[in-house]
């Protein structure tokens, strides 16, 4: 064939042109690599319309090769985009022990990396297998969990005996992915498949009608006697048909009507070209590169010296590189062209299995491949019929279920990186999307929610005009002033009255003044921690409490020395006059005064964030920080110096005559005041965000509430219900 001559390949004569200088072929890929092989020797191409083995890429190996047909290496890929698509991480792979099973399956892996797809199990049938041998393939993947199974088997009786145990065992939960061996094959998808394959969807070289085809076969007759007649027709007729033609007779001779039938309507069907139309893409290539061929300028060619091909006598390795150089759109508005490789642009129809009213399976396209476009995979969902039982719902096949958000994914040990196991985000981590490998710390100041979706601002607590809490304490702080108030204008009014006159009305209003600063000083306590409250709250506690147990204290000696002095010809009571109560009152005070200048100049208290966990996650607590200890323990420790002093003295004069009680009143003031404050400290240490300031301001308040009654309200009874008792006879009786 390739020299023209019938004689013995030693006897041509060496150099001369080959009577075919390029071969359209072979169908096969076993034959292809022979037959290549074979015309390296004379240079000769060869353009393919059917072998898709990946080998023949190696232009090494096969430098005048060429293919219409897609490598199995862009059906790996397209079956591993489907795959992607859908979002089938869990499958099952089915391939033959051959070169073609092997390399198939090596390609859809590799092409597999970097994808969340995980191989759940790989079974390879044998080429000589036994039922047995079907039987442990077929269990395996009735077994698996993987509902998706993607196939590369390329010889019929594998397809046969595969899905004949497939049928006998009922397994009718699987999705078939197939390859274009057999996902038009029609004795596979014969009637009694259907349970287990209807739904396959799998790829297909492209279906095209050629224009004109079919009418031209229609006008050829096989039989000799007709103008028409073909010779390549008479002897397909007679292959495949079992007939004969006789010229002599005038007729045909064909086992009946019925067959002759039959033949014309496979003969001039052309609803499913698939390989023909890659012989129809590898004809007109040549063509294309012999038109090319003949466009050449003399002096312009791409030969030795700007040669241009002789095209009376063509030689095949320029063909070839005319070949290489091929770029066209087919008629069909499809482009064609030849990579490095030899390789055209892969194109798939998307093939799906559906069954008809009829019970019979048809083979419906619903999508395409193709990569000239990036390798673009388009289908329709609409019209997708799916396996495994699901029909209209894509059937879901994972090892694991995707993690929900606010968890993350943990491998299982041992197990592909798809099988895992979904923990729950820790406190202040978040995981916003389904299958997060990792959960995000959520920034400062926010923590996650219940859920671990979703990064919100912590809680911040501190005690507001608005709580309920910070109401009652205001209206509580509130009244006491009020009170305060109301018994300072009751002493205003009755100032000339003995009772008040006795009790020095002028220390009176001093500490109806401190009390007064007492109450108030609590508001200073409620509300968001600000640099100027936390310095004005300590301060203003510090010295309205020095300032009022300053007073108690003048008193208390006042009483002491004016009822306890007994030495004759000793008048003490000038050295407690007016003048020096002020003078012990504001050297006391000044004291404080000096201990919270002192506090506020070195380390002053400031505003401060503490965490704090509770059920919903960490809480930040606005306090004032105290700054100085040392500040802060000489303030308070100064406070409860004088009361410990104004409550020994007053206790020391308790016992005075009946009808003058100040320092029984004095007594039980001191005492409710250290009581509260002793109770305070356990308390405040233990009270946990606002309630610590609460514990503080209620402290303040009962303490000063108490001195408050205890010293003044006897007085307001007497003045106000008993007038008759507030009179200078009444109070010197005894």
């Amino acid at each position: 064939m390739v020299t023209g001559q019938e004689v013995h390949l030693a006897n041509t004569e060496c150099g001369s042109v080959p009577a075919v200088p390029v071969i359209v072929g072979d169908v096969r890929t076993s034959s292809s690599i022979v037959v290549a092989n074979t015309l390296r020797v004379f240079d000769i191409p060869m353009v393919s319309y059917a072998a898709s083995c990946v080998c023949l890429s190696d232009k090494r190996k096969y430098p005048l090769f060429f293919r219409t047909m897609p490598s199995d290496a862009a059906q790996a890929w397209a079956m591993a985009e489907l795959l992607r698509l859908m979002g089938w991480t869990w499958v099952g792979l089915v391939s033959v022990d051959d070169d073609f099973g092997r390399s198939g399956i090596q390609m859809l892996m590799d092409a597999l990396q970097g994808t969340e797809v995980c191989v759940a199990y790989h079974v390879v049938i044998p080429r000589v297998y036994s039922k047995m041998t079907m039987q442990r393939i077929v269990d395996t993947i009735q077994k698996s969990t993987a509902r998706v199974v993607a196939t590369f088997l390329c010889f019929l009786s594998l397809f046969q005996a595969l899905f004949e145990e497939v049928v006998h065992n009922n397994v009718t939960d699987k999705q078939w992915i197939a390859n274009d061996a057999w996902v038009t094959y029609g004795s596979v998808s014969a009637p009694r498949n259907i349970p287990s394959l209807a739904g396959t969807i799998g790829f297909a070289v492209r279906k095209i009608d050629i224009p004109g085809l079919g009418d031209f076969l229609a006008r050829i007759n096989p039989s000799p006697t007709s103008p028409n007649s073909d010779p390549f027709s008479r002897e397909l007729w007679e292959t495949l048909f079992g007939c004969s033609f006789s010229a002599g007779l005038g007729g045909t001779l064909c086992s009946g009507s019925e067959v002759i039938g039959i033949g014309e309507s496979l003969y001039t069907d052309v609803s499913q070209l698939r390989i023909t139309y890659n012989v129809y893409k590898a004809v007109y290539a040549i063509a294309y590169a012999i038109k090319d061929m003949l466009a050449c300028e003399p002096g312009k060619g791409p030969f030795l010296e700007g040669q241009c091909p002789d095209v009376l006598r063509l030689q095949p390795v320029q063909i070839a590189h005319y070949l290489r150089k091929v770029n066209f759109t087919t008629h069909l508005k499809e482009w064609m062209n030849f990579d490095e490789s030899g390789d055209p642009p892969a194109s798939y129809d998307i093939i799906n299995w559906h069954v008809t009213a009829q019970g019979t399976i048809e083979f419906v396209t619903v999508g395409h491949f193709v990569s000239s476009q990036g390798s673009d995979l388009h289908i329709d969902m609409d019209r997708v019929v799916w396996g495994g039982g699901s029909r209209h719902k894509v059937p879901v096949s994972v090892c694991s279920s995707p993690c929900p958000p606010g968890t993350r994914k943990a491998v299982q040990k041992g197990r592909p990186e798809c099988c895992f196991d979904c923990l729950p985000c820790a406190g202040g981590e978040i995981s916003s999307k389904p299958g997060s490998l990792e959960c995000t710390h959520c920034p400062e100041h926010f923590w996650s929610n219940s859920n671990h979706t979703l990064c919100i601002p912590q809680q911040v607590d501190f005690l507001s005009y608005n709580d309920t809490m910070g109401v009652v304490l205001c209206i509580v702080s509130g009244v006491g002033a009020a009170l305060t108030a109301a018994t300072f204008a009751t002493f205003l009014y009755h100032r000339h009255t003995p009772l008040v006159r006795a009790n020095n009305s002028e220390v009176s209003f001093m500490l109806l003044l401190s009390l007064k600063l007492c109450f108030l000083c609590a508001l200073a306590f409620i509300g968001k921690p600000v640099t100027w409250s936390c310095m004005l709250r300590h301060t203003l506690l510090g010295i309205s409490f020095v300032l009022c147990i300053s007073c108690l204290l003048s008193r208390t000696v006042v009483v002491l020395v004016a009822f306890r002095c007994t030495l004759p010809g000793k008048n003490l009571m000038r050295y407690v006059g007016p003048a020096q109560q002020r003078l012990g009152i504001s050297t006391c005070t000044l004291v404080q005064v000096l201990i919270c200048v002192l506090w506020l100049t070195l380390a002053p208290p400031r505003p401060a964030e503490r965490d704090i966990m509770v059920n919903r996650g960490p809480k930040i607590i606005l306090e004032c920080a105290t700054g100085s200890v040392v500040g802060f323990s000489l303030a308070l420790g100064y406070i409860g110096l004088l009361a410990c002093v104004c409550l020994v003295l007053a206790f020391l004069a308790r016992k005075l005559p009946d009808n003058f009680n100040e320092a029984k009143l004095i007594t039980f003031s001191m005492l409710i005041f250290c009581a509260v404050w002793v109770a305070f400290v356990p308390a405040y240490i233990s009270s946990p965000g606002k309630y610590t300031v609460a514990v503080e301001i209620f402290a303040i308040l009962a303490s000063s509430y108490g001195l408050l009654f205890c010293i003044f309200a006897p007085k307001c009874f007497i003045i106000l219900l008993r007038p008759e008792k507030n009179t200078k006879k009444h109070m010197m009786a005894r």
